[in-house]
């Protein structure tokens, strides 16, 4: 009798064994996976950083662009200027020299009487008016201090005038008139009594000298000094007032 032992267990099994067992799969890797929430977090952000790097790009370029049509404009602002007052400055506000005309000479009261000397046989007593004009062609006022003009006859001195200080609009002129007495005892010697009776032509000569200054809208400044020589003819005769019988100037401004 046959003892049913472990090997008899497997041989029975054996049978069994004779079936293949399907295979199962090995584990692959899972793929990382982002939550769906994640996903669009990120893709925000993202927006967010480029939508403001955009906005940055164009605030800078705007403000690029608007300091660069401010310095255009200051710019074009300070060459106009510029022009404009060298266009000023060389025609409307360039100072032109005034104009100084002695435009008569008058001998007033003159008085011819015999001399008590061999040296003075005539003494000659008279007042000298002389008619002087200042024209200003600036379009600026033109100032003047006090002015003198000499007065000489034969060599010597015959009088001195003074005129007071003053002023000459834009464009106007303003006349003066100096007043002296000649002096007696310089012209007598070359006087005689036959040229005051049947009447003579004295020539004298004059000097003034007028200093001044024009200024322009208080910012440009000239000091001019104006002097003239005047060669004049009175014709005396008569003991009569004589005015000046010709008169010829030539002035120099400096």
């Amino acid at each position: 009798m046959a003892t049913a032992g472990p090997y008899n267990a497997g041989a029975a099994a054996a049978p069994g064994m004779g079936k293949e067992e399907p295979t199962r799969p090995l584990a692959a890797g899972s793929p990382t996976v982002h939550p769906a929430a994640t996903d669009g977090v990120a893709g925000d952000e993202e927006v967010v950083v480029a939508t403001a790097k955009r906005w940055r790009s164009v605030q800078y370029l705007r403000k690029r662009r608007c300091f660069i049509w401010c310095c255009g404009c200051c710019a074009t602002t300070v060459v106009l200027l510029g022009i404009a007052a060298l266009v000023l400055a060389l025609t409307v506000f360039k100072v032109k020299d005034p104009i100084l005309t002695m435009n008569r000479v008058t001998l007033e009261g003159v008085d011819g009487d015999l001399g008590d000397t061999a040296r003075h046989p005539v003494s000659v007593n008279a007042t000298l008016n002389a008619d002087i004009s200042i024209e200003n062609p600036n379009v600026a006022s033109f100032a003047f201090a006090r002015s003198e003009t000499d007065f000489y006859y034969a060599g010597e001195t015959v009088g001195v005038a003074y005129a007071p200080r003053g002023e000459v609009g834009a464009g106007r002129t303003v006349r003066m008139n100096v007043t002296l007495d000649v002096l007696a005892d310089r012209i007598s010697p070359n006087v005689n009594a036959t040229g005051l009776i049947f009447g003579q032509d004295y020539d004298i000569t004059s000097y003034t000298e007028i200093t001044g200054r024009v200024s322009v809208l208080g910012i440009y400044k000239r000091d001019l000094d104006i002097k003239m020589n005047c060669s004049i003819t009175l014709e005396v005769g008569a003991f009569t007032t004589v005015q000046s019988k010709s008169t010829n100037c030539v002035a120099n401004v400096s």
